[in-house]
């Protein structure tokens, strides 16, 4: 019976092909566009991410989200490091900057203040310099999306390709001359602006005046630590905010899901996506059906049980699942290929992979069910109808 009920499916191409055009979209919508909503919100707190070796972040209670600066007196710094169980403290800035570019542009750019001693937080990977020339005299690490394009030298023709950014140049930072002296490899932020490393010393020369300059304070906790205890602690001896980690990323996004209009868009062309692939897909299956039904009549007629139709009609509606899902799935990964290490946020994380067969599951489940009810209440004279 499967193998009659699998020739009826395939027995119309045209059919066959307009529903599994319909699943098809329907999964590559419900895949691709909340790859690229998870690919933005990884990129609002990327900074994070690259800031691998603090397990704890403390800043002013009123900070929603890793952009929002509040600066705080460096006093702060100090009464971090002597709360029990912080084994060391360290300072970060963290604000933007307008940096003079060869041709008298301006360039908005993110400047991070590393602690001078340490360096605690620089990018982990070089692709030129090394990170300690950043404690040469207006010495700056710039990330390599900057030193390609925003900050890049202007093309030496018109309209011709911009000259990269190299080791050695100098570029203007708030009327401060400041030499590259390295190009580091760091994730793409939210903004997409340029990233400037320097040491902190160095960021409170580059900054315009003002009263206070610490953004954060990084913290490493002492072996064996409760993070979350630690955080408290922090928060009960000093009056800062402390997160983890992920407590901070979760923070970020919060923001961002709260109060931008993202998930909104992004959850309207996922819903169209799979109201038009219910549509096809279940208008194509049902019309397919009513198109068969004289041989559903036949088997009926034949003594063919209403289980068995029942489950022939279930195995058709699997098959076109399964295909449409595949080919769904398969061009969002082709296309998390073709966007890898550009401009579009993009991440294709395995509960995605849930999420659209639950939904394709729904489509198929509400395609075979209009079919259903046709197919039981066929009458098996119908074979005998002209």
């Amino acid at each position: 019976m499967f193998y009659i009920a699998f020739r009826m499916l395939v027995g119309d191409r045209g059919k066959f092909l307009g529903i599994i055009l319909g699943l098809s979209f329907a999964s590559l919508i419900m895949t691709q566009q909340p790859g690229v909503f998870v690919g933005i919100m990884t990129r609002a707190y990327s900074f994070i991410t690259d800031l691998g070796l603090p397990d704890i972040w403390v800043m002013e209670p009123t900070v929603q989200y890793i952009d929002d600066i509040k600066p705080m007196p460096d006093t702060y710094l100090y009464r971090v490091a002597s709360v029990e169980g912080v084994a060391w403290a360290k300072p970060l800035y963290k604000g933007t900057i307008q940096a003079r570019l060869h041709n008298g542009t301006f360039q908005t750019c993110n400047l991070i203040g590393l602690d001078d001693a340490t360096l605690i937080g620089a990018p982990a990977v070089m692709i030129e310099g090394k990170i300690e020339n950043l404690r040469r005299t207006d010495g700056i690490i710039v990330n390599q999306e900057g030193a390609l394009d925003k900050l890049a030298n202007p093309p030496k023709y018109p309209r011709g390709p911009k000259i990269p950014l190299k080791v050695g140049q100098e570029i203007e930072l708030n009327n401060h001359r400041a030499v590259v002296v390295g190009i580091a490899q760091t994730t793409r932020t939210f903004q997409s602006q340029p990233v400037v490393y320097t040491t902190y010393s160095n960021a409170t020369l580059f900054t315009p005046p003002q009263l206070n300059l610490l953004s954060f304070v990084l913290v490493k906790a002492k072996p064996g630590q409760n993070l979350k205890a630690l955080c408290d602690r922090i928060f009960r001896r000093t009056g800062l905010r402390a997160y983890t980690k992920e407590d901070f990323k979760s923070l970020t996004v919060n923001y961002y899901l709260k109060y931008t209009g993202i998930p909104i868009n992004f959850g309207v062309s996922v819903l169209l996506g799979f109201l038009v692939g219910a549509a096809i897909a279940g208008q194509t299956f049902y019309n397919f059906t009513l198109e068969n039904l004289r041989y559903f009549g036949v088997l009926k007629a034949m003594g063919t049980s209403e289980k068995t139709l029942l489950l022939m009609i279930i195995f058709q509606a699997l098959i076109i699942s399964f295909i449409g899902y595949g080919i769904g799935v398969g061009c969002t990964g082709i296309f998390d290929l073709l966007t890898q290490n550009t401009m579009l946020a993009f991440r294709f994380p395995w509960q995605l992979f849930i999420f659209s067969i639950f939904g394709i599951f729904i489509i198929s489940s509400f395609a075979a069910l209009i079919s259903i009810r046709k197919v039981i209440t066929l009458e098996p004279a119908i074979v005998f109808k002209s």
